[in-house]
């Protein structure tokens, strides 16, 4: 093979499609199929291609972007923490995106608490057949154990079970004493810079593999659940869609405009890459390399800035997550006819803004905040029950949001700091992944086949 044949098409044949295209392609595949499949409801399909293959290939394609993260947030947070340079630019920048992030979790919640009461989703629903059990609550935690919970007892087991605020604390903390040390540091801070090189290579190797593991994350998904399950909860699932839609498009888009200046549009273009994997992963901290990517590569914002805020939103940002709470406490308590009150409302906002700190960016962990919730306010936990069939779709959807929440207040924090390259931001085909820059080099494949000739 020469370097020739590696490259063809590359020049006069066309242009190649973007790996945004490619997944975008491969999510609808998945979800025509998903949709077939479910009407045939083959056992031998459903076991052994669905079960089986299917499966096999979304767990490895979904571990593979979560083999990244740890060490992916280790890097490039320390590149961010160490290129950042001022301890007290430092404690700025956490401290804009701390606030930011809270926020616009409680504009979330609060958005989609007015627009549930409006609609009033959950009025008249029929409890009849409706299997209430072995759903089991979970006690919420107070600020203080929130708060105690971010220092690490062990460093080292805290990277082992994936404990990302610990991680990120920890992290913080010797990047802070790197900066301390001054020039001795030298030589670490030029390791860390090309380990985190390192992982963004990682990272597009993983990345193209994406429209196989979108596809057939989504056909399994669509497949399984079908779409009759939306039919008896479809209140509750326009009503959660709606708002998320208006948070993401509308108060979302508006921040930006108004915090930095720059195009809701170019953004949401640039951003699409991260949506798509927020997506189909349905995990917040497995999206976390593709909305590093989009957000320096794409965007133009500085790594030093990214690296930071981006794995803190992850981790403490759940703006989809608080909305399907807010909208699902409105809907329970119609169902069982209970009046919650204003305080009843914002001691839901409370605890949501509360949960979204000390809970993992993973698939189905708003499941586990609503019980705080609905613990709080009187609600029964078994109402959880009546949402469960459909809430890994919305899972999906939310968490599509909760990364686009991250980007933004990214950017703002970046925009105010200087460190956001506009020429990138403006240039529609920056950082964009074609398929032919998954390629070798020329001069790289000339050494390999030199080097395979001697021998």
């Amino acid at each position: 093979m020469t370097s020739t044949d590696i490259h063809q098409g590359s020049g006069g044949e066309g242009k190649k499609l973007s790996l945004t295209a490619k997944i975008m392609i491969g999510m609808i595949a998945g979800v025509i199929l998903g949709v077939i499949l479910n009407m045939v409801d083959n056992a031998f399909i459903n076991t052994h291609i669905i079960g089986g293959l299917f499966a096999m290939i979304g767990k490895m394609f979904v571990n593979a972007l979560k083999m990244l993260v740890v060490p992916l947030v280790f890097f490039s947070l320390l590149t961010g923490v160490t290129g950042i340079g001022d301890i007290r630019l430092l404690g700025r920048v956490g401290g804009k995106s701390f606030g930011l992030y809270l926020m616009t979790t409680a504009l979330a919640i609060g958005i989609a608490i007015i627009l549930a009461l409006i609609i009033g989703p959950g009025n008249g629903f029929d409890m009849t057949g409706v299997d209430t059990g072995g759903i089991a609550g979970r006690e919420a935690p107070t600020v203080w154990d929130v708060f105690a919970a971010i220092v690490p007892t062990n460093p080292v087991a805290a990277f082992a079970n994936g404990e990302m605020l610990q991680i990120i604390f920890y992290t913080i903390i010797l990047g802070v004493a790197v900066l301390m040390l001054g020039h001795r540091s030298k030589g670490f801070v030029e390791g860390c810079e090309y380990m985190n090189e390192v992982m963004m290579k990682v990272v597009t190797i993983v990345m193209s593999f994406a429209p196989i593991g979108v596809f057939v994350l989504i056909a399994k998904t669509f497949t399984e659940q079908g779409i009759e399950l939306f039919i008896p909860v479809l209140a509750y699932v326009l009503t959660l869609t709606g708002a998320l839609f208006l948070h993401l498009f509308i108060t979302l888009m508006i921040m930006l405009k108004l915090f930095t200046g720059m195009s809701p549009f170019t953004f949401m273009a640039k951003i699409r890459p991260a949506q798509l994997f927020a997506f189909s992963t349905a995990s917040s901290n497995a999206t976390i390399p593709v909305t590093l990517r989009s957000v320096t590569e794409r965007m133009g914002v500085d790594n030093s800035v990214a690296s930071f805020c981006v794995p803190f939103g992850a981790t403490i940002n759940m703006d989809g997550t608080a909305i399907m709470q807010g909208v699902a406490t409105v809907f329970l308590a119609n169902v069982y006819g209970i009046d919650l009150g204003v305080m009843g409302y914002l001691t839901v906002i409370a605890m949501a803004v509360l949960a979204s700190i000390g809970t993992a960016g993973v698939p189905g962990v708003g499941l586990v905040m609503l019980t705080m919730v609905l613990g709080q306010v009187g609600l029964p936990i078994e109402g959880i029950a009546l949402i469960l069939g459909v809430d890994r779709l919305m899972d999906m959807i939310r968490t599509a949001v909760n990364i686009t929440g991250d980007a933004v207040v990214t950017t703002i924090v970046a925009k105010g700091e200087g460190k956001v390259d506009m020429s990138v931001f403006n240039d529609p085909n920056a950082g964009q992944i074609a398929e032919e820059d998954m390629h070798i080099d020329e001069s790289v494949e000339a050494e390999l086949a030199e080097a395979a000739h001697k021998h």
